[in-house]
């Protein structure tokens, strides 16, 4: 018999299971992010985690992490938002309708706090991309992002 699925807030005494678990989805395929800086690691989940506008979401199997969304809450003309700065399923439950479940969810809570609406940034080329197509996310017309490398 499968476990409920429940969606629990998260914060930073939780720190180490979301490293752990954020760790393995992106240091694999198709993302291969090198994480082997533990100390940079910790730093950027603490980052998100451990803000007074941070909001980080987990959707649990039981007491297994199953699902992950990292982000904070962002007041805008619009109405108070949640920018979703990573977004992951586990490995071994991709592609299992998981990820919607856990969007739907998600969608569902952020209602009942009083935000009005989801921001997120993903590359095109990403499987990422069709996802949230798939899941009511539009792409926005004439947004641009920028970065700049500093150089020494």
């Amino acid at each position: 018999m499968k476990k409920q699925l429940v969606l629990r807030r998260l914060d930073v005494s939780s720190i180490e299971m979301v490293k752990a678990f954020f760790a393995d989805v992106f240091t694999n395929e198709p993302w291969n992010d090198d994480w082997s800086d533990g100390e940079q690691l910790h730093n950027y989940i603490l980052d998100l985690t451990g803000q007074s506008h941070s909001l980080t979401l987990g959707l649990f199997e039981g007491e297994e992490i199953v699902g992950l969304s990292m982000g904070y809450i962002t007041h805008w003309f619009r109405g108070t938002e949640y920018v979703i700065d990573e977004f992951c399923i586990s490995r071994t439950r991709q592609h299992q309708g998981l990820g919607t479940k856990f969007m739907q969810e998600i969608e569902r809570y952020i209602k009942s706090i009083g935000l009005k609406a989801i921001f997120l940034q993903t590359d095109r080329d990403v499987p990422a991309y069709e996802f949230y197509k798939k899941n009511g996310f539009t792409e926005l017309v004439g947004h641009v992002s920028f970065a700049k490398t500093l150089k020494d």
